[in-house]
């Protein structure tokens, strides 16, 4: 029967390189690995990868199968140099152990810790400059009696005898690869190595207990609602020597009595009187700053829009600030003295009751505005 080329077999060109050979194998094996293939003639597939693969990985074999063909190599087929290939996750997916004599994730490796959150709530002045504010959070610390060994002070902890203190046991299981190794967490310590025989009464054998930590923290100027603010390394513990997690601070701004905010821009809808709007005048106007002087021409109309320069908010993540829009509305009185009432009625007859429509109203400038 002619044999199959095995370039063709691997599905790979013939000037594929080392790497590419061993990650069409390694496809190979998972797709027709008789334990998980349902393919009725998976197994003569996955032997003639193996006869593929240990072929074109050997670069004397290749030499010569790619110089004379299947006559040059027939009988040298064997079984592959699997040293140069790590299988260990596709022989876990398969039977639940490593690789050929590999390792395996053992839980007593090095594991960061969990991130934390805090909601840390602002008022509206303090988001806009920032400041150093005190906070109080809950995580654990190493425990200060037995200082994070888990076992009571005086005592150590043992090393574990069914794993010699390795955390994990292994077993050599034969298969049609070859010898295996499985290696499993060992039961006896729940693989860390150790057995606490008199736990810490404090932490309960844990080597941790619960704290309440203050911190100073720097809230820079600009944040708003729902900005985070990560703290490197004041999360949770990390476990068997891992890192620290992260504590993530999440802003939460009081609204404010007068201002809004849209972005970087301060809003602050103003009211002034009739007359001011119609002759003109000069008024104070309140900022985050203090006190400003604004200008009023005369004439102003509803809906106005005064800008005051680099009175909004400071940018977040660059220099400079926003501006702070004064949007002007016209109070008109209510109740009205007989002197007031006068002045009116006389107006009113030399303003005449002629009315004229306008083409965008007072609502619809305000919400450009708004909508930017």
């Amino acid at each position: 029967m002619t044999q199959r080329d095995y370039y063709e077999i691997l599905g790979i060109n013939r000037n594929a390189n080392g790497d590419e050979i061993k990650n069409a194998f390694r496809n190979l094996a998972r797709k027709y690995h008789p334990d998980v293939s349902k393919e009725p003639d998976a197994e003569e597939k996955f032997k003639e990868c193996n006869e593929a693969y240990a072929i074109l990985s050997d670069p004397d074999k290749r030499a010569a199968y790619d110089r004379y063909g299947h006559s040059a190599v027939n009988g040298m087929g064997g079984m592959p140099d699997f040293s140069t290939v790590d299988f260990s996750d596709i022989f876990e997916e398969f039977f639940g152990f490593g690789g050929m004599g590999g390792g395996s994730r053992r839980k007593n490796a090095p594991r960061r810790g969990v991130d934390l959150t805090y909601a840390i709530n602002l008022e509206f002045e303090e988001a806009v400059f920032g400041l150093d504010k005190d906070i109080e959070i809950n995580r654990d610390e190493t425990c200060s009696s037995c200082r994070g060994t888990g076992a009571e002070p005086g005592t150590s902890p043992v090393s574990c005898t069914n794993c010699g203190g390795h955390g994990e046991v292994r077993q050599v299981r034969q298969t049609f690869l070859g010898s295996m190794v499985q290696v499993t967490t060992c039961p006896n310590c729940q693989g860390k190595g150790t057995i606490i025989q008199s736990p810490c009464k404090t932490c309960r054998g844990s080597g941790l207990e619960r704290k309440t930590i203050k911190k100073l923290v720097h809230i820079p100027a600009g944040v708003d609602n729902g900005t985070q603010i990560r703290l490197a390394g004041e999360g949770q513990p990390g476990q068997n020597g891992g890192p620290h997690g992260n504590l993530y601070l999440e802003v939460r701004v009081k609204p404010h009595k007068f201002f809004r905010r849209k972005q970087d821009e301060i809003l602050l809808d103003l009211n002034i009187n009739v007359a001011q709007a119609t002759l003109g005048s000069e008024i104070e106007v309140p900022t985050l700053d203090g006190n400003e002087k604004l200008i009023i021409p005369p004439g102003t109309q509803p809906g106005k829009i005064f800008k005051l320069r680099n009175k909004g908010v400071p940018h977040l993540r660059s220099s400079g600030r926003g501006d702070q829009l004064i949007i002007v509305g016209i109070e008109i009185p209510t109740h009205l003295t007989a002197e007031q009432r006068l002045l009116f009625e006389k107006l009113a007859e030399i303003l005449g009751t002629e009315v004229l429509p306008q083409e965008k109203g007072f609502f619809d400038k305000l919400k450009e505005v708004l909508s930017g």
